[in-house]
């Protein structure tokens, strides 16, 4: 089993607050950090973690940010061979403030020294994954790879957030298109989740869900609606929940989960990575999974 993510990975600045903004100021950080993110370098991670076989599939620049995103990536057991590293260019980044009651607000730099170009894609060999993962943050480069495992009979999940471009033409080639609550929302112009949703099942070639925070997840299956509530924890951090989730979602998929342990697993493992602060410090391996999934009273997940 190997499964390829493709998106963006970018430097996360996190500086932990007492509560979220709600007027212009001069205000103090009690704690910070700094950490890899991105997308669907968080996911590729969480698939790493997980004990599944990865690579992650991006750009960054050859400064001494993108040297620290790839060095945290190979740490954490991700292959990076796969990625385009531009010289005399900036790497990606974002200011992430969070509170204390585990909310954050991201302000994110796509660095313009990354090129769209995606002609260097054409040297990697996409037949030897079974999943491909991408996020809607490097546009033409997931174009690109909906399309080469379209042609490879691959199965693919969208990271369906939101985004300045709009994200139908990504949508319809998805075999699971996985959306926040926003990008939702945003793509459909409707305001209720679940005729967003339908909306959503119209445009996608298969599968639709969408992730609601602590909420938990909807998702159409045979026309009818489904829910799955979120796990109850003690939430530090929630960024990154939803890379997490993405991330697990795509490793059960490729391991033959049914579509309700797809989200379960999924919801579990995005749960977990909230109890501990910044994206990826908090992500369990499979076993901690399982043993969470135990104490809720849920079947072990094989």
């Amino acid at each position: 089993m190997k499964i390829a993510c493709v998106g963006i990975a970018v430097q996360d600045r996190i500086y932990y607050i007492e509560k979220m903004f709600s007027q212009s100021g001069k205000y103090v950080s009690h704690h910070y950090k700094e950490v890899g993110g991105g997308p669907a370098a968080t996911a590729a991670v969480t698939i790493a973690k997980l004990g599944g076989k990865v690579d992650f599939i991006g750009r960054v620049g050859d400064d001494f940010t993108g040297k620290s995103l790839l060095s945290e990536l190979e740490t954490y057991g991700v292959n990076t061979k796969t990625t385009k590293i531009y010289k005399n260019a900036k790497s990606s980044q974002s200011a992430i403030f969070v509170d204390n009651m585990g909310e954050r607000l991201i302000c994110n730099y796509p660095s313009p020294d990354l090129l769209e170009n995606t002609k260097w894609l054409n040297s990697i060999d996409f037949s030897q994954y079974n999943i491909i993962l991408c996020d809607v943050r490097w546009h033409k480069g997931t174009l690109y790879c909906l399309k080469k495992a379209q042609e490879l009979n691959i199965t693919t999940v969208l990271d369906a957030d939101i985004t300045p471009q709009s994200i139908i033409s990504l949508v319809k080639l998805a075999d699971f298109a996985v959306f926040s609550e926003p990008g939702l929302l945003k793509m459909s112009k409707y305001k209720n989740i679940d005729t967003a949703l339908d909306y959503a099942n119209n445009i996608c070639k298969g599968n639709v869900y969408v992730t609601l925070g602590e909420k938990g997840c909807n998702w159409l299956e045979n026309n009818q609606i489904k829910h799955h509530n979120g796990f109850k924890v003690q939430v530090i951090d929630t960024t990154g929940a939803g890379d997490v989730f993405h991330g697990a979602f795509a490793f059960a998929l490729a391991n033959g989960y049914s579509s309700d342990k797809l989200v379960e697993f999924a919801s579990a493992v995005a749960a977990l990575k909230c109890e501990a602060p910044g994206g990826r410090e908090g992500i369990p391996n499979l076993e901690q999974v399982n043993i969470f999934l135990e104490s809720k009273n849920n079947n072990l997940l094989k």
